[in-house]
């Protein structure tokens, strides 16, 4: 016998049609198909295990993709050490402004205005540096 809601519609409708329902399992049924087996029968213990695999997945991605970004402007070594060499305090940085932008819009404007700030002090940085070794040599603008 089928159970809930849509069942009960499936039935209701086939048996106004003058016919019956079709078995559960057949073509045409509205049974689910089969799932797959879990590694565990209760329920929580099955999103722990996937929260874990997904977030060591995405760890592991998310660090070729960063050595990966940096191998191409600052070299293998480099690369090697920027992200390997990252200490508990920038871990904790990096974690808690992820976390504060996934959780509102308003979260996303506030990393997102950071990170802007940040990007034009670097340049803002870097062009004083090259203005100051240009006049340090004697060339003029």
């Amino acid at each position: 016998m089928a159970r809930g809601r849509r069942a009960s519609r499936t039935q209701g409708a086939a048996a106004s049609a003058g016919g019956t329902a079709p078995e559960p399992g057949t073509p045409g049924s509205a049974a689910p198909p089969a799932r797959l087996p879990l590694p565990s029968p209760v329920a929580s213990t099955n999103i722990v295990i996937a929260d874990i695999v997904l977030r060591a997945a995405g760890g592991l991605l998310r660090e070729r993709m960063e050595k990966g970004l940096l191998v191409r402007s600052h070299g293998r070594s480099k690369a090697h050490r920027l992200i390997e060499g990252r200490g508990l305090t920038t871990s904790l940085a990096l974690w808690g402004a992820s976390h504060l932008a996934r959780r509102s819009p308003l979260g996303l404007a506030l990393v997102a205005g950071g990170l802007a700030a940040k990007v034009f002090y670097d340049r803002g940085k870097r062009l004083e540096a090259e203005r100051k070794a240009r006049n340090a040599t004697g060339t003029r603008d």
